[in-house]
């Protein structure tokens, strides 16, 4: 299974934020610490948001950090809600299929079954679990390691 590039920056945005916990972080700091796109890191932001991981706050002094407990935070959750809806295979998106198979593939089954166990797999794993004692991280994603 491949991830989206949204997803992955995501995860890299969370993480940001727990190794920073008693602050507010900035899109640009994450931007250039974790190597993405300002305009793909801020629609992240806002999905986040508005699932209610992520406080935001705006102004001059704006910034964001977790809404949740990092311990609270599954990753499962996380790839879910992201990831969203997004057919794995073509057959999985009934209005562009063309798979003349469809009617009596199982393939279908199997691989929406395998995609729920990895989902699955990563509801054991929390943010928290990400972050703590994890120094090599930590030295990557604390602001001084960011070239500021």
């Amino acid at each position: 299974m491949r991830i989206t590039k949204r997803t992955n920056i995501a995860v890299r945005l969370l993480m940001f934020c727990a190794a920073n916990p008693d602050r507010l972080v900035t899109k640009s700091e994450i931007a250039k610490c974790c190597n993405v796109s300002e305009n793909h890191l801020a629609q992240v932001i806002n999905q986040l948001g508005q699932l209610g991981i992520l406080h935001t706050q705006r102004g001059r002094n704006g910034g964001m950090s977790l809404a949740r407990p990092a311990a609270s935070i599954r990753i499962g959750e996380v790839f879910r809600h992201v990831e969203g809806d997004l057919p794995m295979v073509e057959c999985f998106a009934d209005a562009d299929n063309t798979c003349p198979l469809t009617a009596a593939c199982r393939l279908k089954v199997a691989l929406s079954d395998a995609a729920q166990a990895f989902y699955a797999s990563l509801d054991d794993i929390t943010l928290e679990a990400l972050v703590c004692d994890n120094w090599d991280l930590m030295r990557i994603l604390r602001p001084v390691s960011c070239g500021r």
